[in-house]
């Protein structure tokens, strides 16, 4: 099979520990570009956030952000595909948080608002987002957002807690209950919310349409949950081996952790470079 895509995700796939594109991660998408293949990486992150890590390539490539609700070009900024949560279900969703006590987040295009539970709260925040976010990302702190919600079109919430799964879990079955809303994880301690319909496999499916690919064509990267319905849909799935064995049951080959190069190993494999 002569592979014409390669997608990825990024934090615990292209990304080591760090956060940053490691070395032989570079060197394996930069031969791949060479002979022709197209990169594009999809991320949970808000579309700068994202976009920052592909400079080195110097390309003008879509860029699938917030699991899928956006897909613009990288250069161009051209929009390709947006889904973004209405209104009205977004109250729902923060109403739902309030009630729990747990903190929550919600991301426009290259906005992220904030819920302020405490001092404390904010300074995790905002160091959290050092590690994250350039310059280029409005972030707005507030302890009532419902009001910032009607100023931006909302194409991710995600609500985070560190020690407590049981109020996760409470937090989550309540969501349950609303329609038109996709719920999904990117780690241990998070859930994350799109608009129906909204999620790495539906952008990848739209996206393939726009190049004229076919999905046999594609070479898809990630390490979970939030990532299978776009390892299902592309002709390879390769799963990282820092992924959760449920997520490594559902790929097609399993690669090295993301600290190991496991994106570049797998590259080397599949294209033969």
């Amino acid at each position: 099979m002569e592979y014409k895509l390669i997608v990825s995700d990024m934090d615990g796939t292209l990304l080591g520990d760090n956060h940053k594109i490691t070395k032989e991660n570079k060197i394996a998408l930069s031969k791949a570009l060479k002979k022709g293949v197209k990169i594009v990486p999809a991320s949970g992150r808000i579309y700068n956030s994202a976009r920052e890590h592909f400079d080195f390539l110097d390309i003008n490539t879509p860029l699938i952000a917030c699991n899928g609700a956006i897909i613009k070009e990288t250069k161009t900024n051209k929009l390709i595909y947006k889904n973004s949560i209405p209104n009205d279900i977004c109250l729902k969703i923060i109403d739902i948080f309030e009630k729990n006590k747990i903190y929550y987040q919600l991301y426009s295009e290259n906005t992220m608002l904030c819920k302020n539970l405490s001092r404390e709260d904010q300074k995790k925040t905002q160091d959290r987002l050092k590690n994250f976010f350039n310059d280029e990302i409005n972030v707005h702190f507030g302890d009532d957002l419902k009001e910032e919600v009607l100023k931006h079109q909302i194409l991710k919430i995600i609500a985070i807690d560190d020690n407590d799964r049981d109020k996760l879990n409470n937090v989550k079955n309540e969501l349950n209950k609303i329609q038109d809303i996709e719920i999904t994880s990117s780690w241990f301690n998070n859930i994350e919310i799109m608009h129906k319909g909204v999620n790495k496999g539906e952008a990848l499916k739209e996206l393939v349409k726009y190049l004229g690919i076919d999905r046999k064509e594609v070479i898809a990267f990630g390490d979970n949950y939030n990532d299978l319905d776009m390892l299902k849909f592309a002709g390879v799935g390769v799963v990282m081996g820092n992924a959760d064995e449920a997520v490594k049951e559902q790929g097609d080959y399993v690669t090295s952790t993301n600290t190991e190069d496991g994106v570049a190993k797998a590259i080397y494999k599949f294209l033969g470079i």
